[in-house]
């Protein structure tokens, strides 16, 4: 069977391709467990204000995250107070790392491409 005949017969998954609040999602657990409102001000951070999830986006993403296998929720309670017992954590699998990376040459592949048609310049890549 070629290749393009296994990947034609594969079912279409909900996250290919990956949508930019998952990819920042991930990106968020790239180095630590943290919660729905951990994520939220993480991704913030890292798109320097450019993206800011609410909580239907950033709660739907966590669940087709969880669904495809590429974070886990994680117990991190360390002070047993009402408001520690209620947040979930999530942390990246290792599927998640991979499907991360992937997506990050994906969008490293475009910028080579949007630079070499003189669309973008700088040391983007």
């Amino acid at each position: 069977m070629l290749r393009s005949e296994v990947v034609n017969w594969m079912p279409k998954r909900r996250l290919d391709p990956l949508p930019s609040a998952a990819f920042q999602i991930l990106l968020s657990l790239a180095e630590e467990s943290l919660h729905g409102y951990g994520i939220m001000r993480q991704v913030e951070q890292q798109t320097n204000g450019r993206m800011r999830l609410g909580p239907g986006t950033l709660y739907s993403s966590i669940e087709a995250l969880l669904e495809n296998g590429l974070i886990e929720e994680v117990d991190r309670r360390s002070a047993p107070n009402e408001a520690e017992e209620r947040r979930r954590y999530y942390r990246l699998t290792s599927v998640g790392r991979k499907v991360a990376r992937s997506e990050a040459e994906r969008l490293a592949d475009l910028l080579r491409v949007a630079r070499a048609k003189n669309i973008l310049r700088g040391d983007y890549v």
